[in-house]
């Protein structure tokens, strides 16, 4: 396991129980005392967690974790599911995407569709993106078409947030959004942690002729700060297997199409 597969799970775990021992993650991470104690010394030098004698507690942030440090988390699952996103996308749309571990899969297989990309003049496929690796994703490895927003970067996530980037998104067409979000909920809606993000995606959810949800199993069901849309805005969920019968049939009983990758 790495650093930040180890720092993934550490979090978790604190989110979880609030507090853990040096000695209970070293035996539940299989690694040594002395690397849980750097890490929780490098963790709490981050802010994310607070040292105590003999272990650590939770600070709020580990709710939402910063991008560099969620890739580990579900990774099978997303690759799926990004690529049973992109399949629904056909040349000549214009797409939105927003930040995430999630929608980078889903650029990653988008860029690997020769029929979606031309030259630079008759560009087969428009993205609009407020996250700065999945413009970055796009650009070295396609030559579609690629607009970024503008906006204040969020360093957890690689977003722009902020008004600068609303002037953009309200002045676009969108046909299609795929959005990943940090909770989906049958009553609630999409939610995201950040109200920043939340507020970004509400735009690109007002300008888009279909709104898809990409979202593993572990978000159904679950709350956020932050609501982007409600339930009714939404087209289609692209989730994984793991999703329960009753969860998906409770989506599909509110409207919502469903894909399982």
């Amino acid at each position: 396991m790495d650093r930040y597969a180890r720092w993934n799970a550490l979090l978790e775990i604190l989110t979880d129980s609030g507090r853990i021992s040096v000695e209970d993650a070293a035996e539940r991470l299989d690694v040594s005392q002395a690397t849980i104690r750097r890490d929780f010394d490098q963790l709490a030098q981050q802010q994310m967690i607070t040292r105590t004698r003999g272990g650590a507690v939770a600070n709020g942030v580990s709710y939402d974790l910063p991008l560099r440090y969620k890739t580990a988390k579900h990774a099978p699952e997303k690759q799926r599911i990004g690529a049973a996103a992109a399949a629904l996308v056909s040349p000549g749309m214009v797409v939105a995407l927003n930040g995430g571990t999630t929608t980078t899969e889903v650029a990653r297989a988008l860029a690997v569709r020769p029929e979606l990309t031309g030259g630079v003049d008759d560009a087969q496929l428009t993205v609009v993106t407020n996250a700065l690796n999945i413009a970055n994703e796009l650009l070295v490895r396609s030559r579609m078409k690629i607009v970024v927003t503008g906006g204040v970067v969020r360093p957890q996530s690689f977003e722009l947030v902020g008004p600068l980037g609303g002037n953009i998104l309200r002045d676009v067409t969108l046909d299609i959004a795929l959005l990943g979000v940090d909770a989906l909920d049958v009553t609630l809606g999409a939610a995201a942690h950040h109200e920043g993000e939340a507020a970004m995606n509400s735009l690109m959810v007002a300008r888009a002729r279909r709104v898809v949800i990409i979202a593993d199993s572990s978000k159904l069901g679950g709350h956020a700060f932050a609501r982007i849309c409600p339930i009714d805005r939404i087209d289609t969920l692209v989730t994984d297997f793991n999703a329960t019968a009753e969860t998906l049939a409770a989506f599909t009983a509110a409207g919502v199409k469903i894909v399982t990758a």
